[in-house]
């Protein structure tokens, strides 16, 4: 794969903010957690598996500038409505208040409309979709109490065009994508604002599983390098790359930015699939 550019934090941005990363502990949300810790925000991490939520919290001590003080993180399922009552909870006894809401869970499943079975359609849009209703309905109050802050929930080019055997992840997107818009606007009166990253191919755990499910002969290294060359960047994104997106949506640089859906797609959705002769 091409070399990325290193992304630079910038220094002080989040002073004085909390945040709550939901899906913090892996992938695009634990690249945007230590992005926040390492801006000055103090940060809870939610994720569904302990070990790795330990893990995260580790990593962010070392890196936010107020140590383990400023990072704290919670295991548990979002499909639990005590789960996420804990998780805002956890950030306003914790550290005050929530400044800002960054929603990565996520699951990706294979099937079409007929191959899917219900249960699987359920655990889909429980997981991308209704754990942003459990955890934002609690925390729209406490961003109100702070007299406003950001939402930023992590879509998908599939929100737009549908690759096959994606029914239900495809359909989930959509309905977050529809959602940022419909967020925005109730909660603008509020000073909420409320926006969607679609990053298109990212090298996450899961893109890394899925990988592996399809590389056949090959090396999944050598199927993420094909998924690469598919974007007109020629390559994957780094979680890097998306969590920078997200904290400037997240930060007062993007202050007049609600319910827009800022593609991180390296050219993705920009190309059509048929060009001149070479």
């Amino acid at each position: 794969m091409t070399r990325q550019q290193q992304i630079v934090p910038l220094a002080g941005r989040f002073d004085g903010k909390v945040a709550l990363v939901v899906g913090g502990s892996l992938g695009i949300g634990r690249a945007s957690a230590e992005r926040l810790a390492r801006e000055g925000a103090r940060v809870v991490v939610g994720g569904h598996d302990e070990a790795s939520v330990e893990a995260a919290v580790a990593a962010l001590a070392a890196l936010a500038p107020g140590g383990a003080g400023a990072v704290a993180g919670l295991a548990g399922d979002v499909r639990d409505d005590g789960y996420a009552e804990a998780l805002v909870e956890r950030a306003i006894s914790g550290f005050g208040g929530l400044d800002v809401l960054v929603y990565s869970a996520g699951v990706q499943r294979y099937g079409t409309v007929e191959t899917t079975d219900h249960a699987t359609w359920e655990e889909v849009f429980a997981v991308n979709v209704g754990g942003i209703h459990r955890v934002g309905q609690r925390a729209i109050p406490a961003l109100r109490a702070r007299g406003g802050g950001a939402i930023v929930l992590v879509s998908s080019t599939q929100a737009t065009a549908s690759q096959t055997d994606v029914a239900a992840y495809t359909a989930s997107k959509g309905a977050i994508s529809a959602l940022t818009r419909a967020m925005a606007l109730d909660h603008a009166p509020d000073r909420i604002r409320v926006n969607a990253v679609a990053p298109g191919s990212v090298d996450t755990p899961m893109l890394r599983w899925a990988a592996d499910l399809f590389r056949g002969e090959r090396t999944a290294e050598e199927v993420v390098g094909e998924w690469g060359a598919m974007h007109p960047l020629g390559r994957v994104a780094s979680t890097d790359e998306v969590a920078a997106a997200i904290t400037f949506l997240a930060s007062p640089d993007a202050g007049f930015v609600t319910g827009a859906e800022l593609r991180v797609d390296g050219g993705l959705l920009a190309a059509l699939p048929v060009g001149l002769p070479r």
